[in-house]
C-alpha cells in the first residue's frame, strides 16, 4: 500500500453538534502520525473549487472541540452527480472534477463526515477509486449499521430541557402544549425526549395516529385530576389515512421539507378537547450549541479511528458505534437504507408500560 502522506477531510449535509470534535480528531490523530491534513470546505465543493481547499494544523483546531457547527461548513442539497459543475475554469462532470482536484492536491485518502446522503455520495466516489473512510452525523439517529451518532445526544438534550420548561407554563395555565420536534421520517428524538420529559403523548412517524385516541387520553387525564398535558409530535408523524405535514414540496436535487406536524395536532385536540392548546417547534436549535459530553466524546472517537482505518489501508468503511467498540462497517451496508424505531423496541414499549400514548 502507498505511504499515507496526506489526507483531506470534509463534513456534509445538515449541520451537527460534534462536527467539529470529529475534525479536531481527525487533524490531531494524523499529525501524530506524521500525516497532513487538507480541510475540504462546503463539502465535496472543496474538491470541486480550487479556494476551497486548506491545510489543516493542530493550532487550527486548538478550541474547537466544544464548538457546534463546523469550521469546514457544510453543504445540504440533493445528488451533485445529476448536474454538471461550472467554475471560473469551466464546467465539468462533477465526478470527474472531484477525482481531478483529488488528485492536483495530493491526497491520498479522503475523511467523509455526513448523513445519509454524504455516505451515499462518498460510496459513489469510494465505487470511482477514491479511498475513503465515512464518519456517520446525523441528529436524527437514522443511520444504519451504528448504535447511535454524535448530535444525537445533543439534541435531545435540548428538547428535553424545552420539554421540562413548557411543563411549568403548561401546568399554570392548564393547557395542552405540543412539542414539534425533527427527526425526519424517525421517531428517535421523539421516543427519548418525550420519555425523559415526561411527555404524556408521544407521536412518532413508525406509529400513525389517531387524535381522538390522543384526545381520550387527555381526558383520562383530567378525569384523573391533571389539568394540563404535553404532547411531543416528530415532524414525520402523521395520522391515521394521512400524510405527513411538508412545508416545501420535493425538487429536482432537493428532498421536501418537513413541518406543521405540531400546528396540525394543536388545531386538532383544541377541537376534539375543548382545552386551551398552544405549540411550539424547536426546529434548528436542537442543531445548535456546544456538543454533550458524550457527543463530544463518541465524535473524538469516530475521528480517531477514521484516521486509524485509513492508516491501515482499510477503505470503503464506515466507522461505527458498537458498544463498547468503535468499529468499521462496510459502506455498501450502510447506503441506501434507513433505521428507524422497532415496534418492539425497548424505550418503547417501556413508555406504552408506564402509560404513554403514541395515539394507537
Amino acid at each position: 500500500m502507498p505511504k499515507i502522506e496526506k489526507i483531506g477531510v470534509l463534513t456534509g449535509g445538515g449541520d451537527a453538534p460534534g462536527l467539529n470534535a470529529v475534525i479536531r480528531a481527525v487533524v490531531k490523530a494524523a499529525h501524530n502520525a506524521g500525516v497532513a491534513v487538507i480541510g475540504l470546505e462546503d463539502s465535496f465543493d472543496g474538491l470541486v473549487y480550487t479556494d476551497k481547499a486548506r491545510e489543516l494544523r493542530p493550532s487550527d483546531v486548538t478550541g474547537i472541540l466544544r464548538r457546534g457547527g463546523t469550521i469546514l461548513g457544510t453543504v445540504n442539497r440533493g445528488n451533485p452527480f445529476l448536474a454538471p459543475i461550472t467554475t471560473p475554469e469551466g464546467t465539468f462532470d462533477y465526478s470527474d472534477r472531484v477525482l481531478e482536484m483529488f488528485q492536483r492536491l495530493g491526497l491520498s485518502a479522503l475523511v467523509c463526515i455526513g448523513g445519509d446522503g454524504t455516505l451515499a455520495i462518498s460510496y459513489e466516489f469510494y465505487k470511482k477509486g477514491v479511498p475513503l473512510v465515512g464518519v456517520p452525523k446525523t441528529i436524527d439517529n437514522d443511520i444504519v449499521g451504528t448504535t447511535s451518532c454524535f448530535g444525537f445526544d445533543t439534541a435531545v438534550s435540548f428538547a428535553t430541557d424545552a420539554i421540562d420548561r413548557l411543563h411549568t407554563t403548561a401546568e399554570a395555565h392548564h393547557r395542552i402544549m405540543v412539542a414539534e420536534v425533527m427527526g425526519r421520517y424517525a421517531g428517535w428524538i421523539a421516543l427519548h425526549a418525550g420519555v425523559a420529559g415526561g411527555a404524556d403523548v408521544i407521536l412518532i412517524p413508525e406509529i400513525a395516529y389517531d387524535l381522538e385516541k390522543v384526545a381520550e387520553c387527555i381526558r383520562a387525564r383530567e378525569r384523573l385530576g391533571a389539568r394540563f398535558s404535553i404532547v411531543v409530535v416528530a415532524e414525520g408523524a402523521r395520522p391515521k389515512g394521512g400524510t405527513v405535514s411538508v412545508v416545501e414540496a420535493a425538487t429536482e436535487g432537493q428532498v421536501e421539507r418537513l413541518g406543521g406536524a405540531g400546528a396540525a395536532c394543536a388545531a386538532h385536540l383544541e377541537t376534539l378537547t375543548g382545552k386551551e392548546t398552544r405549540y411550539v417547534v424547536l426546529g434548528h436549535l436542537q442543531r445548535g450549541g456546544a456538543p454533550t459530553a458524550f457527543d463530544r466524546t463518541l465524535a473524538t472517537r469516530f475521528g480517531g479511528k477514521a484516521v486509524e482505518l485509513i492508516l491501515n489501508g482499510q477503505f470503503g468503511k464506515m466507522v461505527a458505534n458498537h458498544p463498547p467498540d468503535i468499529v468499521p462497517v462496510p459502506l455498501g451496508e450502510v447506503t441506501g437504507k434507513f433505521k428507524t424505531v422497532p415496534l418492539d423496541y425497548d424505550l418503547l414499549l417501556t413508555a406504552r408500560a408506564i402509560g404513554v400514548s403514541f395515539g394507537d
